[in-house]
This record gives C-alpha cells, sequence and structure tokens, in this order.
C-alpha cells in the first residue's frame, strides 16, 4: 500500500512539473531564499488578492551571518563554537509591502499544545496573516488548527473512516484555504 501511494506521489508531482504547475525555484542559503522570496512576492504584487502565499515552513530559524563565516577551511583540532543569529521574520514585511493585497498563509508547529493556539494567534496578529495553521508536531498529521483573521477556528482531523483511509490531510486544508482565498477575492470583486 505504501507503494502505491509514494508511486501516486511521485506521478502526480512530474505531472505538475511537466504542465508547467509547480515552479521550483532552488536555493542554498538563507540569504539566496529571502532574494528569491522578495522577487517572487513582488512580482506577485500585480495579481493583487487573487495572489496566494502558502508559506508552508519556515527555512530556518538561524543562521551563521556573512561576517562570522569562515573563510577557509575550519580546523578539526579542537571544539568547535558557533554563534548563530535569528534569520529576521519577513512575512509582515511580505504582507505590508511585497505583496499587501495578497492572500496570506503561514503555519505554526508546536511541540507543547499549551502554547500552540497561543502562539498562533499571536502569529496571526503580529504578521497580519489572513490564515495560520497550527499543529502539533505529535499529530501534524492527523490534526491541526486553521485559524482565521475573521476569528473562524477550524479543527481538521483525519478520520479512520475517511474514504480513503491513506488521504493525506493536506487535501482537507487545501480544500478550506481554496475556499477562504475564493471568499477573499470575491469581497474584492464587490469594491
Amino acid at each position: 500500500m505504501h507503494d502505491r501511494v509514494v508511486k501516486t506521489a511521485i506521478t502526480e508531482y512530474h505531472s505538475a512539473v511537466d504542465n508547467g504547475l509547480l515552479l521550483k525555484l532552488p536555493f542554498t542559503t538563507i540569504f539566496e531564499y529571502l532574494q528569491i522570496l522578495q522577487l517572487v512576492a513582488t512580482s506577485m504584487s500585480s495579481l493583487g488578492p487573487r495572489g496566494m502565499f502558502y508559506l508552508a515552513a519556515a527555512v530556518s530559524d538561524f543562521y551563521v551571518p556573512w561576517e562570522n563565516m569562515a573563510t577557509h577551511k575550519i580546523q578539526s583540532t579542537g571544539p568547535l563554537n558557533m554563534r548563530l543569529s535569528q534569520v529576521p521574520k519577513m512575512l509582515l514585511v511580505l504582507r505590508k509591502e511585497w505583496a499587501p493585497l495578497a492572500f496570506g498563509i503561514s503555519f505554526k508547529l508546536e511541540t507543547d499544545p499549551k502554547i500552540l493556539i497561543e502562539k498562533a494567534n499571536a502569529s496571526l496578529r503580529k504578521y497580519q496573516m489572513h490564515v495560520v495553521v497550527a499543529n502539533e508536531l505529535a499529530t501534524y498529521k492527523t490534526e491541526v488548527v486553521l485559524l482565521a483573521f475573521d476569528g473562524r477556528v477550524l479543527t481538521i482531523r483525519k478520520q479512520d473512516e475517511d474514504e480513503n483511509a491513506n488521504a493525506d490531510i493536506e487535501k482537507k486544508i487545501i480544500k478550506i484555504l481554496v475556499d477562504m482565498h475564493s471568499e477573499y477575492m470575491e469581497t474584492f470583486a464587490k469594491e
């Protein structure tokens, strides 16, 4: 059964790439990622509310600044001490400057269920996202909570009695997010 799921995923991936439905933008460093994100966001700004950003995961929470990078091979003659800096949070810049009318979706993953919703709500407000998809590491494949800017809170669970017991919870998430994005676009069509 696992073989069938993997084969289907690979086939769908290749189909999306072949049909121009998936644009892969490779990057190696956080610096490249942030430049690509800015380029894509400012290019998509012209789409207005039809644009959607689905920022599924933080690339990295920490990085080594250029000025702290070694210019030569690091020697292994003693212990290694690294000082990492926090990656700048660009979600608010994306929402306010790069693509202010685009529909923004971000994710919040926590290991402590007691703080998950609080942190997701804080992220919703702080970065002015339209939806935050919140999940716990222990149950991320079976349960997520969607918190929307309009106050809606939706819990999505993968049920054993689903039509396809192997169906990913992501399909349910995508359907709801597409519906929310459609509602968002309709508010602009009325203006």
